[in-house]
């Protein structure tokens, strides 16, 4: 099977897409509706699959945080991936909600999230990569994880 144009991209950054887990909870990783992908929430995950945990403005610092969200990226890709058979299939992104697992005084919340948000920008261009998006800020998040990030995509 040949690369996808998405795989090269991500390759020529040096990047690669950690094997999707099976979900722990009651829940799909992916949805197809229409033309739209509802993506679960993806937790920050390195590649070996090991998560990126801490509290950003106590445990992690603000490029930590956009490393951890730029890891939850590349497993909603992942999961992407497993789901449509490549990413080539992805039109462009609709929406993204950044959850951070932060102090309650923290205020970098979307600098944290651009870390997915710029990727997305590198893979599909500004007109398709830049969807709508929340950022906020949560008190916990499941595992003690830094970021956890959803999404819906339009697919071809």
């Amino acid at each position: 099977m040949s690369k996808s144009s998405i795989d090269q991209k991500l390759e020529s950054f040096g990047l690669s897409l950690p094997s999707p887990k099976p979900s722990p909870g009651i829940y799909k990783p992916c949805l197809t509706v229409g033309s739209m992908v509802y993506v679960s929430g993806h937790v920050s995950m390195n590649t070996d699959g090991s998560y990126i945990n801490g509290k950003l403005g106590k445990d992690l610092s603000d490029e930590q945080g956009k490393k951890a969200a730029l890891q939850c990226g590349l497993a909603i890709l992942g999961s992407l991936k497993n789901h449509l058979g490549s990413l080539d299939k992805v039109k462009r992104v609709i929406k993204l909600l950044g959850m951070v697992n932060a102090i309650p005084d923290f205020r970098n919340h979307p600098q944290v999230i651009n870390g997915c948000s710029e990727l997305y920008v590198q893979l599909w261009g500004e007109e398709n990569g830049k969807g709508v998006r929340s950022a906020v800020g949560m008190g916990s998040l499941p595992g003690n994880v830094a970021v956890e990030i959803e999404g819906i995509f339009e697919i071809e």
